[in-house]
């Protein structure tokens, strides 16, 4: 584009598309009309609404897709393309400037973005108060496993995944929230914030049999086995609490000047990630020396909690809940390299590297979706109505099926059990 001689359209710095219309200009016949309507607007703003991806960051070109009722806005500074639908200003689709990805026939770009991505399976009941809130979840691979976090009844559910059958209902877990399986004496790490301790069971007894007093809300656990050590966020302490799984114990403090998300262990780098959700920065730590060896700013994402990654492609998928954004973070260049918008609420993010999809689970009542074609190409395929206040959810690599515990049921309070499978055709 050549700049300075003429100027096609704007847009705001902080990411957001300007909608102006004629204002009808009438030139007329008498004394003073030319001068009427050399003053008079031509344009005038009727909406403005905000764009996902960093702001300040410089646009480009835009141009209509009459065939499907898409406008295609060119961030250039951001090295994204939003895909936005014409009738209700909405963001369809963001995909990142390395790949972009428009679909290879006509109305591709809605199909994705209409088509559910998951059917809802089965259902069951859960043991504990209805209407009490739920967390973390995670699988125990060798005995097949789901285990959940009920946080509002102080409970850790024990369900076999062959039958969705309760094995067992773990009690003296108060405010459980974050849950690891540590295959290294088959037991369970609990991070409990009600009494801000970390909850040790052992599977063979169901039972807690230690416990250890930690930092002010615990929250997410990472396990980097080749190491045996866990990582525990707490949150409010601004803390990361590391606990040698052979002895129990825990042998090291990290502090932070922001509250602490979701960690998690990258076993190629062989490092922990931290989010660190006050400052929208990854945190790296090298658990040979229990140190802090980098900081990367992901820029576009404001209070980066949930994280999952993808080892293997060297990607992080961050849920940024102050801007409702799903943020790829490339591992290895240690930048976002794509941001995709997301339903309201957003928490606990997973990833099935089986099926590179990636989900979300979103209190407003939905899991969005997205899809990693290869490592630079991502679209959002929906937003999957699920029941309101739904925090948290876990994915079975194997099955395919995605596990969300719901506090409400069909407009009740509940302590429900829901399994989708993914659809992919």
């Amino acid at each position: 584009m050549r700049h300075g001689l003429r100027q096609t359209s704007w847009c705001m710095a902080i990411g957001a598309i300007i909608i102006v219309a004629g204002a009808g200009v009438w030139l007329g016949s008498e004394r003073g009309a030319a001068r009427a309507a050399a003053d008079r607007p031509a344009l005038r703003q009727v909406a403005a609404f905000e764009l996902p991806g960093p702001p300040g960051k410089r646009f480009d070109y835009l141009t209509i897709d009459d065939d499907d009722n898409y406008l295609l806005s060119a961030h250039l500074g951001a090295g994204l393309l939003h895909v936005i639908d014409l009738r209700t200003n909405a963001v369809v689709i963001v995909v990142a400037g390395a790949g972009v990805w428009v679909g290879g026939e006509r109305g591709t770009a809605r199909a994705a973005a209409d088509r559910p991505a998951l059917r809802q399976v089965a259902a069951f009941e859960l043991p504990g108060p209805p209407g009490k809130r739920f967390d973390y979840l995670t699988i125990d691979d060798d005995d097949n496993y789901l285990l959940s976090a009920h946080l509002g009844a102080g409970l850790l559910h024990v369900i076999d995944l062959r039958t969705n059958a309760v094995v067992k209902t773990v009690r003296d877990v108060p405010g459980v929230e974050g849950v690891a399986y540590i295959a290294d004496g088959k037991k369970v790490y609990t991070a409990n914030w009600g009494d801000n301790t970390i909850g040790v069971v052992d599977l063979a007894r169901m039972a807690v049999i230690k416990k250890l007093p930690t930092e002010t809300k615990p929250d997410g656990i990472a396990y980097a086995a080749p190491f045996r050590k866990a990582y525990v966020s707490n949150e409010r302490a601004k803390a990361e609490s590391v606990i040698d799984v052979t002895t129990d114990t825990i042998v090291k403090v990290l502090r932070f000047d922001s509250e602490t998300g979701v960690p998690q262990y990258d076993p190629v780098a062989r490092k922990i990630y931290v989010n660190l959700q006050d400052q929208n920065t990854l945190a790296v730590i090298d658990p040979a020396t229990d140190t802090v060896v980098a900081r990367y700013r992901v820029e576009g994402c404001q209070q980066n909690h949930g994280m999952a990654i993808d080892a293997e492609h060297r990607r992080a998928f961050l849920s940024c809940e102050g801007n409702d954004t799903l943020t790829v973070f490339d591992l290895d260049a240690h930048r976002a390299i794509a941001h995709l918008p997301m339903a309201k609420g957003a928490d606990v993010v997973m990833f099935d590297p089986g099926l590179g999809r990636i989900y979300v689970a979103c209190a407003s009542g939905a899991i969005s979706v997205f899809q990693m074609d290869d490592p630079a190409r991502f679209r959002r395929l929906s937003d999957v109505p699920v029941e309101p206040k739904i925090h948290s959810l876990v994915v079975d690599p194997r099955t395919h099926r995605v596990y969300a515990p719901a506090e409400h049921a069909g407009g009740r309070p509940a302590s429900k059990m829901f399994v989708f499978e993914a659809v992919t055709h």
